[in-house]
This record gives structure tokens, sequence and C-alpha cells, in this order.
């Protein structure tokens, strides 16, 4: 899938931990964090009752920008990220990888082009949101 076809992503949600950084072997910085992103649907017309689905994107920052998020993000904050799809180069599907548990995990990832942090830099709520991001730390797949 050349990356001509790839439309920018636009995500709003909150942090699941807080962000790694790393380096390139040419020094160059990188940052990863995982973001929840929550709808809240309707099941069924009918019953009215209203569920809960969380989605999780890995995203990827890198230079001056990895260097901001990791210094000023924290677990639950809540950000904006505009970026490109990252993608299987192999098979053009999600990302997989093998986690420590040994199993092969599936996931969606963003490098992001920007960040717009929307909750302070403590990564508490915002406007009485709530800062959790919906799930345990050992739940996120990333």
């Amino acid at each position: 899938m050349p990356a001509s076809f790839i439309a920018p992503m636009i995500i709003v949600g909150n942090l699941g931990r807080n962000p790694e950084m790393r380096y390139t072997s040419s020094g160059k910085p990188v940052t990863d964090f995982s973001v929840a992103v929550n709808r809240h649907a309707q099941r069924a017309a009918a019953s009215g009752e209203t569920v809960k689905e969380t989605i999780w994107f890995k995203i990827t920052t890198w230079g001056r920008q990895a260097e901001v998020c990791n210094e000023h993000l924290k677990k639950g904050a809540s950000v904006l990220v505009e970026g490109r799809l990252d993608y299987d180069g192999v098979t053009g599907g999600p990302q997989t990888w093998e986690g420590p548990d040994g199993k092969i995990h599936t996931g969606f990832g963003i490098v992001a082009s920007q960040v717009r942090f929307n909750s302070p830099t403590s990564g508490g709520p915002v406007n009485g949101s709530p800062a959790d991001a919906g799930a345990p730390e050992d739940d996120i797949p990333f």
C-alpha cells in the first residue's frame, strides 16, 4: 500500500500509560505512547442500552516532538493526534508483533505529525473529565 494512499488520521483520546522514549542508532529521539479512544453507542434502538467501546492506538513521535511528548505527557492526559496510519508493509494490514507473553498481537499505529495537549502537563483531568483512560494498565495492548 503506497504512502500516497494513506489519508491523514485525527484521533482524540487519553494516554493509557506514560510515554517511553528511546534513541535510534543515529541518536534521533523516538517516543511511543498508547492512546485510548472511547465511543459510546446504543446497542439496540429498542432497548436504548448504551455500550462503551475502547480502541487503542500506538502513537509514535520523532525528533523534538518526541522529546516534548516524553517530558510533558503522563498517563491519563487527553491528547489530539494527527498523523498517518502505520501499517505492516508486507501485508498492508495492521501491525503485528510478538509480546513478552509469546503471543502474537495486532494493533493500530499512528506516526504522529502533530500532537496537541488537551489537558494539563500533570496528566490530570480537564473540566472535570475523568483522567482514567478506561482500562487498567494490564489491558493496554501496546
